[in-house]
């Protein structure tokens, strides 16, 4: 007969185990989609800070192109003067062009590069790549894009690594009882 403390010694081992698993891979997986997320935007910034650096007019960068963050998914540039406002800008929201608070700007004009999750709005958040540049008329590249999407495959991750978790240790409990550990 299999007594509770027999069942507990066999099976916490193996729910430790699952559990240790399930949180490594969700880690694993969540860290390389938000991580991937960022991708495009490196390199938008760092190309367009390039540009910037060699005297090229802001708003010849970015064309008339005007990108509505509460509905696209697209990339976009917003272009910041030395002191963080914006000179040249495809991104609109709510009528305004967004700008990340002023710390972003000092941690990015000492370290040269900066990569952030920016919430501009309240549902609204952004993988973004912050570059400083040199030059005539020194600032910075704000290169984005929406992360809706990213975040709806950690959505479904997640619910896929906790029916996982389950299963497994359901899974364990029902063997170490048909097995009388």
């Amino acid at each position: 007969m299999i007594t509770i403390k027999s069942l507990l010694r066999a099976w916490l081992p193996l729910i430790f185990i699952s559990t240790l698993l399930s949180g490594l891979i969700y880690l694993t997986v969540q860290q390389d989609l938000r991580q991937g997320a960022n991708d495009p935007q490196i390199q938008i910034a760092q190309d367009s800070a390039e540009i910037l650096q060699n005297s090229k007019n802001p708003q010849d960068l970015i064309g008339q192109t005007q990108i509505n963050l509460t509905k696209s998914l697209a990339p976009f540039i917003i272009i910041y003067d030395e002191e963080g406002k914006p000179i040249a800008s495809q991104a609109v929201l709510d009528g305004r062009n967004p700008a990340p608070p002023k710390g972003v700007f000092d941690y990015t004009k000492t370290h040269h590069e900066d990569r952030v999750t920016w919430e501009p709005k309240k549902g609204i958040r952004v993988a973004a790549v912050i570059e400083h540049f040199e030059g005539a008329h020194p600032g910075f590249v704000l290169a984005g894009r929406s992360l809706k999407e990213v975040e709806s495959r950690i959505d479904n991750l997640t619910k896929y690594v906790v029916i996982g978790w389950i299963a497994a240790v359901i899974g364990s409990l029902v063997i170490i009882l048909l097995l009388g550990v």
